[in-house]
C-alpha cells in the first residue's frame, strides 16, 4: 500500500456502490438498507443523523418525499439547535416514497415523529444495528475490502467534490463551518491517478 492510500480517506470506488445498491435493492429484506444508503450517498447524511430522521421530516402530509429536508439532529447540533438542511434527488426521493408504502402495507407506524428506519423488533435503528447491517451488505455484495460506515459519508462529499472541483459547494454540501475540514475530500483517487497518466504524452 502507498504512503498517499494509507492517509488517504477510504471511499466506495463506483463500483463498490453499484454492487451494494444492486444487492439491498433486489434483496427481499434489504430494501430498508437500500434506501439509507441511497440516502447517505446522496446527502453525505452521518449514522447519527439518518438514524435520528423520522417520517414527518421526510415527508409532507400528502406521502410525497420533501426536496429539502431539514435536520434537527445533526453534528454539534447541541452547541448549534438552528436546522441544517439538505437536499433530496429525484431518485432518492422516489425510493424513500416506496419505502413510505411499503411501511404502510407492513403495517408500522408512518405518523409523523414515527422513526423513518426501523429495527426488526419495530423499534428506532440504532447506530450500532447500522454499523452492524453495512459490514453484512459488503459481504454479500462481494466487495474485496471493508470499510466502515463513515466511508459512504466520505464517498458522498468526495463525489460533490470530483463532479464539480468547487470547494465551496463541497463545503455546503458536507455542512462544515471549516474549509479546512473539506480539504480532505479533495484528494485524487487511485483511478483518477491512472486516468491522468494514460494521457499522457510519452
Amino acid at each position: 500500500m502507498s504512503a498517499y492510500a494509507a492517509r488517504a480517506p477510504r471511499t466506495l470506488t463506483e463500483k463498490e456502490v453499484v454492487l451494494l445498491l444492486r444487492t439491498t435493492g433486489f434483496h427481499r429484506d434489504g430494501y430498508r438498507d437500500h434506501c439509507l444508503y441511497s440516502l447517505a450517498l446522496a446527502t453525505g447524511l452521518r449514522e447519527h443523523e439518518l438514524v435520528a430522521l423520522n417520517v414527518g421530516d421526510i415527508f409532507d402530509e400528502r406521502g410525497r418525499a420533501r426536496r429539502h429536508v431539514l435536520l434537527h439532529v445533526f453534528k454539534g447540533s447541541r452547541r448549534h439547535p438552528r436546522p441544517q438542511e439538505v437536499v433530496l434527488s429525484d431518485t432518492v426521493r422516489a425510493k424513500l416514497e416506496k419505502l413510505l408504502r411499503l411501511k404502510r402495507t407492513q403495517g408500522h407506524d408512518v405518523e409523523p415523529h414515527a422513526p423513518l428506519f426501523l429495527s426488526r423488533k419495530g423499534l428506532r435503528l440504532s447506530t450500532r444495528q447500522v454499523r452492524h447491517g453495512f459490514a453484512v451488505w459488503q459481504e454479500r455484495a462481494g466487495l474485496e475490502r471493508h470499510l466502515n460506515f463513515h466511508a459512504v459519508r466520505h464517498t458522498a462529499c468526495t463525489g460533490v467534490y470530483r463532479r464539480t472541483k468547487d470547494i465551496r459547494l463541497t463545503q455546503r454540501f458536507a455542512r462544515q463551518r471549516s474549509i479546512d475540514s473539506t480539504v480532505i475530500y479533495t484528494h485524487p483517487s487511485d483511478d483518477e491517478l491512472v486516468r491522468v497518466t494514460q494521457d499522457l504524452p510519452c
